[in-house]
C-alpha cells in the first residue's frame, strides 16, 4: 500500500518565522542571553468582592544575565546552599533550647506563685 501526499506549490505554503533555520539550541541561547519576562495577574471575584488575587512574575534568563540585572536571590537562600543542612540542625537545636528554657520559666513561676500563696495564708 502506498500513501501519496498532494503536492503543493512552495510559494503558496511559505511562512516566514523569526526562528526559521534556527535550531532549538540557537533559540534557547537567544532567550537566555536576552532574558524573557512573563507577568500576569489573576483575580477571582464574586460581584464586587475579590476572593483571590494571584500575581505571577516569571523571569527566564541565564545566571550571568540575572546577576547583571540584579537578580541573585539564590545566592543568599540557605535551602539552596551547601550550608542548608547545618543551618537546619542548628535551628532545631535552638528550638529545643527555647522549649527547655520556657519549661524552666513556667516551673519558676509556679514555685513563686506557691511561695506567695503560702506567705499570704500565714
Amino acid at each position: 500500500m502506498t500513501v501519496t501526499s498532494p503536492t503543493h506549490s512552495s510559494s503558496n505554503r511559505s511562512f516566514t518565522t523569526a526562528t526559521q533555520g534556527s535550531s532549538l539550541a540557537d533559540v534557547l541561547e537567544r532567550v537566555l542571553d536576552k532574558g524573557v519576562v512573563i507577568a500576569g495577574d489573576i483575580s477571582v471575584s464574586v460581584g464586587s468582592t475579590e476572593l483571590l488575587s494571584i500575581r505571577i512574575r516569571l523571569l527566564i534568563s541565564s545566571v550571568d544575565k540575572a546577576r547583571e540585572i540584579g537578580v541573585n536571590w539564590w545566592e543568599g537562600d540557605p535551602y539552596l546552599s551547601s550550608q542548608a543542612q547545618a543551618l537546619r540542625v542548628s535551628n532545631e537545636q535552638l528550638q529545643d533550647r527555647i522549649e527547655g528554657l520556657e519549661k524552666e520559666l513556667r516551673a519558676l513561676r509556679a514555685s513563686t506563685d506557691e511561695v506567695s500563696e503560702t506567705v499570704a495564708s500565714e
